[in-house]
């Protein structure tokens, strides 16, 4: 559902993503891991189409988001890190909005906007405007509002950040329920623990290259070292040596 062929995006003499092929079946959760600066989000804006790659391609379904745009997007939503919100609606207005810019019929749409505010807990701040919500609360309307189409293949950028912890339980549990529907799921995060205990596969970047890719079975086998979690691998393949030094200096 979710596909990279030898994607590449240069900024002069900086290779922000170099030559990244992956594959995201259906109903799959996958984590997508890497320092600051390692290309995540320069990924998740090549797949979302709004950053044109250099080189190679990347697919949504059978759709390559340069040469089929709209039927890409069609099937794909995409939630940044700080997602953009119309603050002067409504939680229920917002919906509305999102549900007519993806063509949802009337009839679904409102059937849609009820199930969803009664998903994530918001429907008694339905009517109330956005510029009031927390971030908990703008996080939860911003992916109802890619839901409202159903997409079969969905982008998030940090999707637990800001939230409580009852809220990120929350987010974690629908996004599995999305993957049991057929949903493939991209999720960019830094939190090791939640890419852990939540993804079915992960991949690891650094400089812009794809260090790893696998299940954490996978993963272990392939370490160099006696890997345990996913932060001792993570830090193995991203200059854990750098980590080992400081600690040995503090000590």
């Amino acid at each position: 559902m979710i596909r990279a062929v030898g994607l590449t995006k240069l900024y002069n003499k900086l290779t922000a993503v170099d030559s990244l092929s992956l594959e995201v079946p259906a109903g799959q959760l996958f984590g997508f891991l890497g320092p600051n600066g390692a290309g995540k989000t320069t990924t998740i804006k090549m797949f979302t189409g709004l950053l044109r790659p250099t080189r190679g391609t990347a697919f949504i379904g059978d759709y390559d988001i340069q040469a089929d745009p709209v039927q890409a997007k069609r099937l794909s939503g995409y939630v940044p890190d700080n997602p953009f919100l119309y603050e002067k609606l409504t939680g229920q207005e917002f919906l509305s909005f999102m549900g007519d810019l993806y063509g949802v019929s009337n009839s679904r749409k409102e059937q849609r906007i009820e199930s969803l505010l009664r998903l994530f807990d918001l429907e008694d701040k339905a009517h109330e405007i956005i510029q009031g919500y927390s971030r908990g609360m703008r996080q939860k309307i911003a992916l109802a509002g890619v839901l409202i189409h159903e997409p079969k293949a969905l982008f998030l950028d940090e999707p637990t950040v800001g939230l409580d912890p009852k809220s990120a339980r929350l987010m974690k549990d629908i996004l599995r329920e999305l993957c049991n529907r057929g949903t493939a799921v991209f999720v960019s995060t830094h939190i090791l623990e939640i890419a852990e205990r939540m993804c079915d596969r992960v991949g690891i970047i650094n400089k812009g290259k794809l260090v790893a890719i696998g299940t954490m079975e996978e993963l272990k086998a392939s370490a160099a070292s006696e890997a345990k979690s996913l932060e001792d691998i993570f830090l193995e393949l991203t200059g854990g040596a750098e980590y080992e030094d400081l600690i040995a200096y503090l000590g």
